[in-house]
């Protein structure tokens, strides 16, 4: 049984031989160790490149989400960095649907990003608390087949760097 439920549509798709366990990429693998040691090499490699980027006034955009997810994971997927369309639960949570994920996400701009980041916080509790409402409500709307809890983890990663310098 596959971890998630999902409709069917091209995110939905498995690697043939992956006994419904890896999805679909452009390389063809077929083992779940595999495509996990590929995804994590991708992450590091770009969360380097973002670390050297990413300065004190960054402003953190649903855009610039968007960009983190393909850089990170458009050599394995062709649905990396554009949100899902599929239907998704786990454990008998069901993420909202896919049809809001655009809306949802530009509230999420709107009323956490553009009031949080570039997190000015002047306290360690007020800055737990912004990394904390940025990283629930982006997994909470989960934008993307895969990689929500990753990114989000990767976007707390920034907005604290940006904030060291001011704590």
């Amino acid at each position: 049984m596959s971890r998630y439920i999902s409709a069917t549509d091209p995110e939905a798709e498995y690697e043939p031989g992956s006994r419904g366990r890896v999805l679909r990429n452009h390389l063809g693998i077929t083992r779940k160790r595999d495509i996990d040691q590929l995804e994590f090499e991708s992450l590091i490699r770009v969360q380097e490149q973002y670390y050297s980027e990413i300065e004190d006034s960054t402003s953190f955009t649903t855009k610039l989400i968007r960009r983190m997810h393909k850089d990170w994971l458009g050599d394995i997927y062709d649905w990396a960095g554009i949100y899902r369309t599929v239907e998704l639960s786990k454990g008998g949570f069901r993420w909202p649907p896919a049809y809001l994920v655009e809306k949802n996400l530009a509230d999420f701009e709107a009323h956490a990003l553009s009031r949080l980041t570039p997190c000015c916080a002047t306290t360690i509790e007020s800055v737990a608390m912004a990394l904390a409402e940025v990283h629930a409500e982006l997994l909470l709307i989960h934008p993307f087949r895969d990689g929500n809890g990753r990114l989000a983890r990767w976007l707390a990663d920034l907005m604290s760097l940006v904030t060291v310098h001011g704590v």
